[in-house]
């Protein structure tokens, strides 16, 4: 029996965020495994310019529903329940984000479905869905069944690549009937968390420093080594807790999902609740003075020695 799947695109400030090809390599897993159709949904903002991206990723059929321009938790409940009575798929997708998490559970609930969020992998090639999520704060791992024909996810972004498929499925606008007696907020701008001035989710090159830097006056190398590779710096939590840092430069399970295409990790061990939130990094360089350190475990290069030689020597390398 076939079993369909709808993804649900995220988007902010006019542009797609990158879990959403993330989440459609999901989606066609889950639909090629159960030999159903994937099709992808996008409420509010310029659907049609969303809509012909997401046309040109593998999926199926893309459906729009063309209200507001940004977020907003009372459209996105109706707009995507009505989206799952009209399309009857199996299976709900959304990221595992601020915005995913707000409003999911309202609509798993409104529909009487099984929800299961931080989806890291997922199987549907037996008799029934199984999804691999992490349990006590990322120290273990573990699967979960899904005892039903249907059911609704969140899934972690940086866990699946962003889908690269091909082809030109078909756009449908859908005419949602917003009750707007229900629409009880509305998005009047942003705010960065923390006042922050960079945002280490869209860098491209990340000098990430974790507590081998010793002390708060150190981290002067890391922000030499940053600037002479235009990078931008982020942080393992030990740094974040030591007030050193900003807590929006922080990576991991508690702190930011990163998926650069350099991760340099400085003085950091690998603690499983920070590679949570970088191992998506296309290519992760290690610098640490223990080489049974956990980061070694999934670096593609690795440097064991003292990081106070060897970031005065990198920078002197890539900034002369």
């Amino acid at each position: 029996m076939s079993a369909d799947v709808l993804a649900v695109a995220e988007h902010r400030r006019g542009e797609l965020r990158d879990v959403s090809l993330e989440l459609l390599t999901a989606g066609r897993q889950l639909a090629d495994e159960t030999d159903g159709e994937l099709h992808a949904a996008v409420v509010s903002g310029e659907v049609d310019r969303f809509a012909d991206r997401l046309t040109r990723e593998g999926v199926d059929a893309v459906h729009t529903v063309a209200r507001g321009e940004e977020f907003n938790h009372d459209v996105y409940i109706q707009a995507v329940t009505a989206l799952v009575d009209e399309l009857n798929p199996s299976y709900v997708l959304a990221p595992n984000s601020v915005n995913g998490l707000d409003y999911v559970p309202a609509v798993a609930e409104r529909l009487a479905l099984p929800l299961v969020t931080d989806v890291t992998a997922l199987d549907a090639s037996g008799d029934e869905l199984t999804v691999t999520r992490e349990f006590y704060g990322g120290k273990t791992e573990g699967t979960v069944s899904v005892a039903a024909d249907r059911a609704v996810l969140t899934v972690r972004a940086g866990e699946w690549p962003a889908a690269t498929g091909s082809g030109d499925a078909t756009v449908t606008p859908v005419d949602v009937e917003i009750d707007e007696a229900a629409v009880r907020s509305t998005v009047t701008g942003f705010e960065e968390a923390g006042s922050g001035d960079v945002d280490i989710t869209d860098a491209d090159v990340l000098v990430s420093v974790g507590r081998g830097i010793e002390e708060e006056d150190n981290l002067d190398l890391i922000f030499d080594l940053a600037e002479a590779l235009d990078a931008t710096v982020s942080a393992s939590r030990p740094i974040i807790d030591n007030g050193w840092l900003p807590a929006d430069h922080q990576v991991g399970q508690s702190g930011k999902v990163v998926t650069p295409e350099v991760y340099i990790a400085v003085g950091i061990s690998g603690a499983v609740q920070h590679v949570a939130g970088m191992k998506g990094a296309e290519t992760i360089v290690a610098i640490n003075n223990d080489p049974s350190a956990p980061i070694f475990d999934i670096a593609d290069y690795g440097i064991v020695d003292d990081l106070f030689e060897v970031v005065p020597a990198l920078t002197e390398e890539f900034g002369g």
